[in-house]
């Protein structure tokens, strides 16, 4: 999933600057794919519940597929419409494939949730590899239209996505005999788990964090472009940036474990001011490089800390709605991050993009400080009383 994800990246801002009219319009296409990411989470969680994740997860793979295959003859036929269309298809998949992570920490115990987390986001770290050169290698495949061999290779991805599906092994239960049970009884009201302090921080962390590394890596590629740079320094770039947004799950998990969650979402803010920082002193393929880098360890720390934290703020049969609102919430402000991003750096410029990434960092930091303060006070009162 994120081989296809991190080609997409390196490639469909310059598509869509081929293929559109109107060049403020360049990141549609990315947007569109997480228009199809956030329109998706809460039906994916619906049918999880009633088919099971395998099925469902089987389900969303034939968008995968039909995604690349739009994709293909999009940039064949000169068709931007039809591009976008291909990346919201992809993007429904996506929608479905984020609760790979909600799995893996259903199935150990509740001490390692954190581990199994971050075990599984380390495919990103193959990914790093496959998806950037999988672009740079198969974007002259056919003549006359550039990457329209990228998204050819996307289609032979998600047939070997849904293969791997195929073999998922999960602990069988009774679908029908579950939600009877679950529709019964489903727990706490969703508005009163959204309102614990923990939730409300969690999912702030995830969507604001989220939508950062989104606003600054889509505009990435045209600024680099726009800085007359070669698609191969493009794409290396965001190869190491997609590295340095998985890599970190080798330890996030234990650090997690060791330092506590508030401290990690913390590292992950310093390392986004470090990434503003950096991109306003230059434009050099070191600021590129090293902007980059630091802009996906910021992701990283902010994405797991944030699922962790939200899988410890509800119980077993709450989980469905609260996973599919934190998710919904995450992708709907991470589409008005990469679609003004486009518009931004075609208007604006690349200093523009990054000093309007600064507001949305504070609100994290804010956010975390008033959950720190909250927690001692609470604390505090319990040791009086």
């Amino acid at each position: 999933m994120m081989s296809c994800t991190s080609l997409i990246v390196s490639t469909a801002s310059l598509v869509g600057f081929n293929l559109a009219t109107d060049k403020s319009l360049a990141t549609l296409p990315i947007a569109a794919q997480f228009i199809g990411t956030m329109l998706a989470s809460i039906p994916a969680a619906m049918l999880m519940q009633r088919l099971g994740r395998k099925i469902t997860f089987m389900l969303a793979a034939l968008f995968g597929i039909g995604g690349g295959t739009m994709g293909y003859l999009a940039i064949v036929n000169h068709y931007f419409v039809m591009f976008v269309l291909a990346t919201f298809s992809v993007g429904i998949f996506q929608g479905v494939g984020n609760y790979m992570r909600y799995a893996a920490a259903e199935s150990v115990g509740v001490s390692d949730k954190s581990k199994a987390i971050s075990f599984v986001m380390l495919g990103g770290v193959v990914a790093a590899v496959i998806g950037p050169n999988l672009a740079k290698y198969s974007r002259e495949w056919i003549q006359d239209a550039e990457f329209a061999g990228s998204y050819a290779s996307v289609i032979g991805l998600y047939i070997i996505i849904l293969s791997v599906f195929s073999l998922l092994k999960l602990e069988k239960k009774n679908v029908s005999e579950n939600v009877k049970q679950e529709r019964s009884d489903t727990g706490r009201p969703l508005w009163v788990i959204a309102l614990q302090p923990r939730y409300i921080v969690a999912l702030l962390s995830g969507m604001l964090g989220y939508s950062v590394m989104s606003f600054v890596m889509t505009a990435t590629p045209l600024a680099m472009d726009q800085s007359a740079f070669l698609f191969n320094d493009t794409a290396l770039v965001i190869q190491w940036h997609v590295l340095a947004m998985f890599a970190p799950s080798f330890v996030t998990g234990s650090l997690i474990a060791r330092f506590g969650v508030i401290k990690i979402l913390l590292c992950g803010v310093m390392f986004g001011f470090l990434c503003i920082s950096i991109n306003l002193l230059g434009t050099t393929f070191w600021h590129f490089l090293i902007a980059l880098i630091c802009l996906g360890i910021s992701w990283n720390f902010l994405f797991v800390g944030a699922t962790s934290m939200i899988t410890d703020s509800y119980l077993e049969k709450e989980k469905n709605k609260a996973q599919a609102l934190n998710d919904f919430s995450v992708f709907s402000m991470v589409t008005l991050a990469s679609l003004s991003a486009g518009a931004l750096q075609n208007n604006f410029g690349w200093q523009t993009v990054n000093i309007g990434a600064i507001p949305i960092l504070l609100l994290i930091l804010l956010a975390l400080i008033w959950l720190v303060f909250k927690t001692s006070t609470e604390k505090e009162t319990q040791l009086g009383t």
